[in-house]
């Protein structure tokens, strides 16, 4: 397995290369790279010896998303990022797995289990088809095993008001304003969601879309929503940077 390093912490790089040699002894490192600029240089010669990139998201203060506005990259990516809120932007391109920081062993043995089962559905060694894209985000969750009590009983997707995060605390919260604790993070639940119902506003929140009851224009040009079940004292605020594709989402847009 070939693969490129895309990373500006040279420690990271080094750990994350030191993981993939111990998943897997033959796995060749063909570069690391530390900026979007030497990124774009290095894909646009190189690219088809690539079998997998990894990619962080903050490269000097630059996102790495702008590499493939300047370079076709038609192999699979894992990112791999301190932040969590890039996972919707991430999954425009070729990426198979979104990995947060601290990167675990056990995470990197997960998405690269994954890229191997993927990579065996492949027709073609030299790409990822984008059918098989599609039908990888295209699975999303319709229900969640959540315990009441010492109950355990399954809500579907269209019964949920939102999802909350409060520090490591994520919770579901039911049209019903009832409140279940999950064990998934709010980046993971990106992945499981469908964008068309899921509109994530913040570090802190994902709305349903029927769950919507009134939107409003707050300060600085940034939106407050209120939803159905929704319970306590909390404003849910559409961040300034999010209220461009959530109006779009909103319309249908998204």
């Amino acid at each position: 397995m070939k693969v490129v390093i895309i990373e500006d912490e040279p420690l990271a790089a080094k750990k994350l290369a030191r993981y993939l040699t111990k998943y897997d002894p033959k796995t060749e490192v063909l570069a690391q790279l530390n900026t979007v600029s030497a990124a774009v240089s290095w894909l646009r010669q190189h690219l088809e010896k690539v079998d997998l990139l990894f990619v962080d998201i903050q490269l000097h203060e630059e996102l790495s998303f702008s590499i493939f506005q300047q370079v076709e990259v038609n192999k699979p990516i894992i990112f791999t990022t301190a932040y969590d809120e890039y996972a919707i932007d991430a999954f425009q391109v070729n990426s198979i797995d979104y990995l947060l920081k601290p990167i675990t062993f056990t995470q990197l043995s997960q998405a690269l289990d994954k890229f191997k089962r993927l990579r065996n559905q492949w027709t073609s060694t030299d790409s990822v088809p984008a059918s098989l894209i599609a039908a990888e985000k295209m699975e999303y969750k319709d229900r969640f095993l959540v315990r009441r009590g010492n109950k355990i009983q399954s809500v579907r997707t269209s019964e949920i008001s939102h999802f909350s995060a409060e520090g490591r605390l994520v919770s579901l919260h039911h049209l019903e304003s009832r409140k279940y604790v999950l064990d998934y993070t709010l980046s993971e639940l990106e992945g499981m969601l469908d964008p068309k119902s899921f509109f994530r506003t913040n570090r802190s929140y994902i709305l349903q879309i029927n769950a919507i009851q009134d939107v409003v224009v707050y300060s600085s040009s940034r939106l407050k929503v209120s939803v159905a079940g929704q319970t306590g004292n909390h404003e849910i605020i559409v961040s300034r940077d999010r209220v461009g594709d959530f109006k779009n989402w909103l319309a249908g847009q998204g």
